[in-house]
This record gives C-alpha cells, structure tokens and sequence, in this order.
C-alpha cells in the first residue's frame, strides 16, 4: 500500500512540474483592453465616431479615424473580434512608430478591406509587406485576428485560417490601433499578451 502511496504521490509531482514548464512556456496571460464597457486602454485620433453599442465599439461616419492603445508593445500576440460590412475598410495596425499620426509609413497594417481594388492586399494581408495567402471574405460576420509579432516575424491568422507568416523588420515596436476608414466597422474583444 505504502509503494502504491509513494507511486501516486510521484506521478503527481511529474504532472504538476509538466503543467508549470507548460504554462511557463505560453507566457503572460492575455490582457483585455476593450471588453465592450469602455475605451480606458485607447487614445481617439481623427474624427470617427466611436461609440459602445451591444458590446462592441463601433464607428460608422467620419473620414478616418483610430483607437490607439496607451502602452507601446515590442513583441506580443493580439486577439481581435472584428465585424464589417461589405464597403467597410479597416485594420489593425501594428508597432505605431507614431502613434498621432498611424498609417502604412510608420505602422505595419494587417488589413480589413474585402473590397481593396488590388485584392492581394485586402483582407488578411499585411499591406505592403505579405500578400494574403489565403484571400478570405469577412463581411457580415464576426471574425477573429490572431496576430503574433516576435522580433521580425509576424503570423496573421483570420478565423483559424493563417493568411501571413513573413519576416520584416522596417518596426520594432510600438503602441497599436483599431482603424475606422470607410463602412461600418465594429471591434468587440481586443487582447494582447507580451512575448
């Protein structure tokens, strides 16, 4: 009884070591900076007229406009729920080396735009940098970015789908922003979690 005590006893030490190495290899957990309630963790820069409705923060008038995050990131990992319409041109754009002023000169832009007029930057792509592998239409329902940037590399993953695994190394690092250019574009989780 007492060997069968000390063999329960050892693999529940091996299990719980494992589970510590696993969960310290994953990192931080993720951070919510926009859970539906308010725009704390965000600076509005341009005229586009964010509000909260159901959960979500949404803009749907205005020549252009962003949510940009207070806090720079270097290296991290986002998850962003995102709806649009057909028209809608949007983003997410990444490492802002100037976060009055985001745009695709000093931000890399992981695209929202199913209508884009070259196609092999709309939706999934990072504009100007990675065609989109996988052209994928996100119109009409919500999706989810996973967007993960460690040193020069970046994956863009839409909905499971990967659509950029690209190494690039015009950014190193700063805050990042919700764009609202055309349409009406919505955003209802956004996480981060550094690397």
């Amino acid at each position: 009884m007492k060997r069968i005590s000390a063999i329960a006893a050892g693999v529940m030490l091996v299990t719980s070591a494992l589970c510590l190495t696993a969960s310290a290899q994953r990192g931080p957990a993720f951070t919510t900076l926009f859970d539906g309630k308010n725009l704390d963790a965000f600076n509005k820069i341009g005229d586009a007229n964010w509000t909260i409705v159901d959960g979500a923060v949404q803009a749907d008038k205005g020549m252009g406009g962003y949510l940009v995050t207070k806090q720079p990131y270097g290296d991290f990992e986002i998850k962003a729920e995102f709806w649009v319409d057909t028209p809608a041109n949007s983003g997410i754009f990444i490492r802002c080396a100037n976060p009055a002023m985001p745009g695709g000169d000093t931000c890399y832009e992981v695209n929202i735009y199913d209508t884009r007029p070259d196609p092999a930057y709309a939706t999934g792509a990072i504009v100007n940098v990675a065609k989109v592998a996988t052209p994928i239409k996100a119109a009409g329902k919500w999706n989810t970015y996973e967007i993960r940037a460690q040193g020069s590399h970046m994956v863009v993953t839409l909905n499971g789908v990967k659509t950029v695994d690209v190494e690039d190394a015009k950014h190193a690092r700063g805050p990042f922003a919700l764009q609202y250019g055309a349409g009406v574009v919505k955003f209802r989780l956004v996480q981060v979690r550094p690397l």
